[in-house]
This record gives C-alpha cells, sequence and structure tokens, in this order.
C-alpha cells in the first residue's frame, strides 16, 4: 500500500491529498529515511510524521488491504510516540 494512503486509512492523516503534500515536503519519515507518497509501506515499518504543531510516530503490525473501521486501527499501527 502506498505511504499516502496507508497515512490515510489508518487515520493518521485525515485526508490523502494532506498525506500527499506533507510526504512530499519531506515531513513523513520511514525508518528515519524521508520518503515520498508512492514509498511502498511493509511490515515492521517505523512512521514518524511531522504536521502542523505535532509529531507521531507509529510502527505498523500489519498492512490493511482495504479502509478501517476505527476500532480495528489498533491491530494495524503501535503508536510508540
Amino acid at each position: 500500500m502506498r505511504l499516502d494512503k496507508f497515512l490515510k486509512v489508518c487515520r493518521i492523516i485525515k485526508r490523502r491529498t494532506v498525506a500527499n503534500e506533507v510526504s512530499d515536503a519531506g515531513r513523513v519519515l520511514v525508518n528515519n529515511i524521508e520518503k515520498k507518497p508512492s514509498y511502498s509501506v511493509k511490515k515492521g515499518d517505523i512512521i514518524e510524521t511531522k504536521i502542523y504543531d505535532k509529531s507521531i510516530k507509529v510502527k505498523v503490525i500489519e498492512v490493511p488491504d482495504k479502509n478501517l473501521k476505527k476500532e480495528d486501527i489498533e491491530n494495524y499501527i503501535e503508536i510508540i510516540g
């Protein structure tokens, strides 16, 4: 799954266009390396986003194959900080 879509599906960022813009601006790190929106997210990746005045760091437990319900998100990502 593409990075911008993953951020939207897991509700880290609410809109895919915003996720795309944030990634293009270099404010999304995957395993401490800047990645573009087209990066393919893998199980075990550590994703850190810096949007507005907050920073979120999550570990990918599993890559979803479709949109998630709010209560299912914890099965796919673990919030680190």
